[in-house]
């Protein structure tokens, strides 16, 4: 990954030669398999990522609303009650 970030992202020519490399490495039987194999751990990735989101927000939204009611609690015991 240094390498590449070393000497810029690969153009086109760069691509093929990776392309055929891959191919002659793995085979073309191979190729659709690791294509699946690597969009699925995507999306395994992306889903987590968004439950990791869902619950941070869900904690500041709870954060917040105990902060608010002890705000409330903190004005309530200070006013004057009339009786």
């Amino acid at each position: 990954m240094n390498a590449l970030l070393a000497f810029g992202m690969p153009q086109g020519p760069e691509w093929v030669i990776i392309f055929v490399v891959v191919l002659l490495l793995f085979g073309a039987k191979k190729i659709p398999e690791l294509a699946r194999g690597l969009g699925k751990s995507m999306g395994e990735f992306k889903k987590a990522k968004d439950e990791f989101e869902r619950e941070i927000k869900t904690a500041e939204a709870e954060a917040s609303a105990e902060e608010d009611e002890a705000k409330v609690k903190e004005v309530a015991g200070k006013e004057p009650r009339e009786v």
